[in-house]
């Protein structure tokens, strides 16, 4: 790999940016240690995953844009766009990341609000009298 490769991952309403080069295992997102970005240890798990699973965590620089959502739907996205970067680099890695489901876009989101109810599927309270 001579220069800098990118991919998307998304989650809810989450979108992240993953920028990927050599180097020696740096995470960043958003301008900050993504240690610091994601104080819960689950999160920092979600993130580290695919390096787990593909045994690259010294491998590789990230450099990680993300926005919208919560954290932990911000934390997926970035599993999501750090599998992608990793497929991107060297092809071999897919089916290591397919095998734990870390390839596969998870489509669940928000249900919207209908008229007439207090949120998607809740109603208003009923009163017999």
């Amino acid at each position: 790999m001579e220069k800098q490769q990118n991919a998307v991952g998304r989650r809810k309403e989450a979108v992240a940016r993953v920028y990927i080069s050599k180097g020696t295992g740096n995470i960043t997102v958003n301008d900050k240690e993504y240690k610091a970005y994601f104080p819960i240890m689950y999160l920092q798990n979600q993130v580290e995953l695919p390096l787990k699973v593909t045994e690259t965590s010294t491998t590789f620089d990230l450099v990680i844009n993300v926005q919208g959502g919560g954290q932990k739907g911000q934390a997926e996205a970035i599993k999501m766009g750090i599998a992608r970067a990793l497929v991107e680099v060297n092809p071999e890695y897919k089916p290591l990341l397919k095998k734990d489901g870390l390839m596969t876009r998870d489509s669940r989101s928000v249900e919207r609000k209908k008229f007439g109810k207090r949120k998607a599927r809740r109603s208003f309270q009923f009163s017999k009298r």
